[in-house]
């Protein structure tokens, strides 16, 4: 139901078109501490003036922060050059596909690779951010925080064992956009 519900509601984002890894990188990247409404210009604006890995890693610092401005948390933005840098350098230019060679980048923490890994990929891996986190536990009735160990813990093992193997890239970003667009954090419709 809820794979049936992201093919009829899911918004039209355009990391969404062609699923090109650099660009979810950089979606993921910009969506961190930030509203999805907020994401698409920016990452607009983003792509057109660093098109390819290739291009941003060559850029220079101040142009990537030029074009990062507005968005803040400006270490996101230092992160994905040096990223993109230690990509060109180790990875012959490709975004590795591998989630633990991508949670070993810059500024990518286990949600991130999870992200890109699924998303991107297509690797049968979690996504879990604080939209899942209060699906999961309002829908399963999780007690313990799920911001403390022991409520996270129960969140990730929920997560794991209710994705469908080979659809992991509509499943997390279902549950992604189930809480974003649905299960908000106040007044859930």
């Amino acid at each position: 139901l809820l794979l049936d519900w992201f093919a009829a509601s899911r918004r039209e984002l355009p990391w969404r078109r062609d699923y090109d890894p650099y660009a979810v990188w950089v979606s993921e990247i910009m969506a961190q501490q930030t509203q999805m409404d907020r994401v698409v210009s920016y990452f607009t604006r983003f792509m057109a003036r660093f098109p390819t890995l290739a291009a941003l890693a060559a850029a220079d610092e101040d142009a990537v922060n030029k074009a990062w401005e507005g968005l803040g948390y400006y270490s996101r933005a230092r992160n994905l050059l040096a990223a993109a840098r230690k990509i060109a350098t180790e990875h012959n230019g490709s975004l590795p596909a591998d989630y633990d060679a991508i949670r070993a980048l810059p500024g990518i923490g286990d949600y991130t690779a999870g992200a890109v890994a699924s998303i991107a990929f297509c690797q049968d891996t979690v996504a879990v951010d604080a939209n899942v986190m209060r699906v999961l536990a309002r829908v399963c009735d999780i007690d313990a925080p799920v911001k403390e160990p022991a409520g996270k813990a129960r969140v990730l093992e929920l997560a794991r064992s209710l994705l469908p193997p080979g659809r992991a890239r509509d499943y997390n970003q279902a549950l992604m956009e189930l809480g974003g667009l649905v299960c908000r954090p106040k007044n859930p419709d």
